[in-house]
């Protein structure tokens, strides 16, 4: 009998990830071909959460204000990729657009440890409020920070349903590498449309008809369009609903009650409009099925809620891994890999 052999395969570039939430970015850039050697979150569900779909993961508990550049070097230097999802209260068009003032503004904390570790590449997620005219001083302060210590920099607005999303989500992304790299690199060209894209209705017709509910055909054929932007809400303000009222007015079109969120599917009787479950608007982010999310109902929803499209990750995510690649194969030099493993350190969750 002939013995099968397993082909080895690379290591993966080394990728740190800060304010990791449910793992949407993070799992974009798993596959993306990234390996996490740490991912960093403050809210002990959203580390569950984590640790449960990815136990190899090295999650760390910690206030991303707090953790020492020393830490992240401990784990791998250098850093292909640095990523970070920061809090996007400080300039959400439903919030108070405090920016510099608001307490939950993190940039700074991510542009400190940027300048002390010195990854090869930065990706920062946020809200499409950060690139309003009222910003246009603190996004300028942010690319100065950056280019300060040897980076080149583009924002660049990008919507989660040009990327096979069933919904609108535009998201604001800043992507920063070494002048080598950033020559090389070319944003994602869009997949999908609104037009194309997977509708509510084809995404989520297998879950509200899977207890029998005789108005699942029904309810589809009215959805056959992609979503609004799911408003997940902060710690601060926001609950089990599907945003403010405009935003609800939108998902009533989508014959959607979006005053609550649902425990499980629709039964037989149930009317419409029909209300989402968190797994449900797990699916409208790109989630797979068999992610799973940690803690009680609200908790759930504002994981969901706030996370980065997988899909949207992975394309931004691909396009970074090329650069290097080709920075790698122009100039001879490594880029430093790294397996998953995981390490156990101070105010570490695993």
């Amino acid at each position: 009998m002939k013995r099968l052999h397993s082909t080895p395969q690379p290591p993966r570039p080394a990728c740190i990830e800060l304010c990791a939430g449910a793992g949407g970015q993070a799992l974009g850039l798993e596959r993306a071909g990234f390996g996490h050697t740490a991912l960093i979150e403050l809210d002990p569900d959203a580390v569950q959460t984590l640790g449960a779909n990815r136990p190899l993961w090295n999650v760390i508990q910690t206030d991303v204000r707090e953790l020492s550049s020393f830490t992240l070097r401990s784990l791998a230097l250098p850093i292909a990729l640095l990523a970070a999802g920061v809090p996007c209260p400080p300039f959400s068009l439903a919030g108070k657009q405090l920016g510099a003032a608001d307490e939950r503004d993190l940039f700074p904390a991510v542009l400190r440890l940027v300048t002390d570790v010195q990854p090869q590449a930065v990706m920062i997620e946020n809200v499409k409020g950060i690139l309003q005219a009222r910003f246009d001083s603190y996004r300028a302060g942010v690319l100065r920070a950056l280019e300060a210590v040897g980076y080149h920099t583009s924002w660049r607005l990008i919507r989660a349903c040009d990327f096979g999303v069933p919904q609108l989500r535009p998201r604001a992304v800043l992507v920063a590498m070494r002048p080598e790299a950033f020559a090389r690199f070319t944003w994602p060209e869009p997949t999908t449309s609104p037009e194309t894209a997977p509708t509510v209705g084809n995404t989520l017709y297998k879950s509200m008809a899977s207890r029998g509910w005789e108005l699942a055909g029904t309810w589809a054929h009215g959805a056959m369009r992609i979503a609004p932007t799911l408003c997940g809400g902060s710690r601060k303000h926001g609950g089990a609903d599907l945003g403010p009222s405009r935003a609800r007015r939108a998902w009533a079109e989508l014959g959607v009650n979006g005053s609550s969120v649902a425990d499980e599917p629709p039964a037989p009787g149930a009317p419409l409009p029909v209300r989402l479950t968190v797994r449900q608007m797990a699916l409208l982010q790109g989630f797979p099925e068999e992610w799973c999310f940690a803690g009680r109902k609200t908790s759930a929803y504002r994981q969901v809620g706030n996370a980065f499209p997988p899909p949207v990750a992975e394309a931004v995510g691909v396009s970074i891994a090329k650069a290097l690649a080709q920075t790698d194969a122009a100039t001879g030099d490594f880029i430093p890999q790294a397996e998953c493993t995981a390490t156990t350190l101070p105010g570490s969750a695993l």
